[in-house]
């Protein structure tokens, strides 16, 4: 009920009629989206998004075919100690695209669909950042954090109730395979694979 709320008066503020879809009800109950950004830092008022990795959820499989992987154009060149924080490199960034064009491509990739990601308040907080100048509203999709629906699975079965949520241990513990290198889109499919274990029940 929050929720509505405050996305009524977040669609008063929308700037630009042709994202209204944004706030379309979401008719597909089994389809989400999971997405991460890699950023020049961890403080999302002084950071600036790199890349952005999205791949879609549908009937409790990874449409891989339905993926998004941009690398976002950023307003300075990144300096040594930021690309040991997020492994990209000037090379990387040769075909960047302006944040502006990668915002609207990505929020016409999820539409009003659900996010899922691992400490997503971060990752929406710098889309947000982007999105309120541009059309003056911030993020209104439904949000579902990992670390969360995996604590609230494993709390129960541990007697001393101290659940490890780092994003490596979690999928050491659920048994998943950690791809070699960390990026958007390869911690996007690694995090949408935790979530359908998760709902599985798979997990001890």
């Amino acid at each position: 009920m929050f929720r509505n709320i405050k996305n009524y008066f977040n669609r008063k503020n929308l700037k630009d009629e042709k994202f209204a879809f944004l706030f379309d009800e979401n008719t597909h109950k089994d389809e989400f989206v999971v997405f991460d950004c890699e950023t020049t830092g961890l403080n999302p008022k002084e950071a600036e998004l790199l890349s952005i990795g999205a791949v879609k959820i549908k009937d409790n499989r990874i449409l891989t075919s339905q993926k998004f992987h941009i690398f976002v154009k950023p307003t300075k060149e990144i300096d040594s100690e930021s690309i040991k924080i997020h492994h990209i490199r000037h090379c990387d960034l040769e075909n960047a695209i302006e944040p502006r064009i990668a915002i609207e491509q990505f929020i016409n990739f999820i539409g009003s669909t659900p996010l899922i990601g691992y400490y997503l308040e971060f990752d929406v907080k710098m889309i947000n950042k982007y999105l309120k100048p541009m059309i003056g509203i911030t993020l209104p999709n439904e949000q579902i954090e990992i670390s969360g629906v995996y604590f609230d699975k494993k709390i129960g079965l541990i007697p001393q109730g101290n659940v490890d949520l780092r994003f490596d241990s979690i999928l050491k513990d659920l048994k998943l395979p950690l791809f070699g290198k960390h990026s958007a889109l390869n911690d996007s499919i690694m995090t949408a694979l935790i979530y359908l274990k998760l709902i599985k029940g798979e997990i001890k």
